[in-house]
């Protein structure tokens, strides 16, 4: 199991702490650097700047969004950073969700899983430097009806058809997908405790697509990658406060109320009054009391929290539940805080023997 370093979103007064992380976690041998985008910062430009500070970790979108961007466009951003970076660049993907797709990019949040797999599909032919021709249901290239030609990536990405395809995915038919199509898996909230139908749907989709020796090990070379909130600290009482409000947004206010995924897979996972009672404070405008209905268990399982002892003992469940690169997200009150944190994450995943 391999580090990573989640840096989040760019602009939340934390930027160029964020990119001294990630200039040490270069050095430390962490394996890649994801950075997010929502309705702020873009993730391609972030990781240009992370990309040219850094000279071994890998840069992964964790995610670009698909209604942002044409399946063309994305590949020709993922071609640019790949060849910029030497060849370092991830490619994760992700719906993103309703409010944001139609309210921010205009994009119907209609037929999530077949729009994926179109994109997917023309992303992966364009980076094959391939001449792109397709006609599906979502996308049709060229437009049948005008001057348009069929054409091919003007840039020659270094790993031509190799870079890596990650897709962010919560609900079973989308880890089916994800499984079926992808290089990785983008994981929110994951407890090795409750992975085991979330991994089951992953190897379900390996399977249809005919991944695996003779059926056996369907996932293998499959990268399953968590993103883990940190905080080292012997006051379990201030780690837990530090992480609540980041799961109380995305329980709480990720979404409509009837349509939150974060909120639906904190009731698969068996907090089904809880989500129901964080979501309906954040909705209400009361972002402290949702924060302080979500349960110390919750945070527990989809975290790493405590004394350094206590983390590192942690680790080999995250190992054993299939986990493939944990990505590191450090809280703490100040840089040194996050710094000591990435620190101690490469020292006690060494203790642990893992890699």
């Amino acid at each position: 199991m391999r580090l990573g370093l989640n840096l989040g979103y760019w602009g939340a007064g934390n930027d160029q702490s964020n990119v001294t992380l990630a200039e040490e976690a270069d050095r430390l041998g962490y394996s890649v650097a994801w950075v997010a985008e929502a309705y702020g910062s873009d993730s391609p430009t972030v990781l240009s700047w992370v990309g040219a500070r850094t000279q071994r970790i890998h840069l992964g979108a964790a995610v670009m969004q698909i209604p942002a961007r044409t399946p063309a466009m994305t590949a020709m951003t993922a071609a640019t950073l790949d060849s910029l970076s030497g060849g370092r660049f991830r490619l994760g993907l992700g719906v993103s969700g309703p409010q944001v797709s139609e309210g921010w990019h205009g994009v119907r949040f209609d037929a999530p899983l077949g729009r994926t797999r179109e994109y997917v599909d023309i992303v992966r032919m364009a980076l094959r430097r391939d001449v792109v021709s397709y006609e599906g249901r979502h996308f049709t290239l060229p437009l049948p009806d005008g001057p348009g030609k069929a054409l091919k990536l003007g840039v020659r990405p270094v790993r031509d058809g190799q870079i890596p395809i990650y897709l962010a995915a919560v609900g079973p038919k989308n880890l089916e997908l994800t499984g079926e199509i992808a290089d990785g898996w983008l994981a929110i909230f994951f407890s090795p405790e409750f992975a085991g139908d979330l991994i089951g749907s992953l190897e379900t989709g390996a399977r249809r697509a005919g991944k695996g020796a003779d059926g056996t090990a369907p996932l293998a070379g499959f990268d399953i990658v968590p993103t883990v909130p940190v905080v080292v600290t012997d006051d379990l009482d201030y780690a837990y406060a530090a992480v609540a409000g980041y799961a109380a947004l995305y329980i709480g206010g990720m979404g409509s109320r009837d349509k939150n995924f974060y909120n639906q897979l904190a009731c698969r996972m068996g907090f089904e009054k809880e989500a129901k009672l964080i979501q309906d404070l954040y909705l209400d405008g009361k972002a402290r009391d949702a924060a302080a209905a979500v349960p110390r268990e919750f945070l527990d399982a989809t975290s790493l929290l405590g004394p350094r002892e206590r983390i590192r003992d942690r680790l080999a469940a995250y190992q054993e539940a299939g986990v493939t690169t944990l990505s590191v997200a450090p809280y703490g009150p100040s840089m040194e805080h996050r710094r000591a944190i990435v620190h101690t994450m490469a020292e006690v995943a060494q203790e642990a023997g893992l890699g």
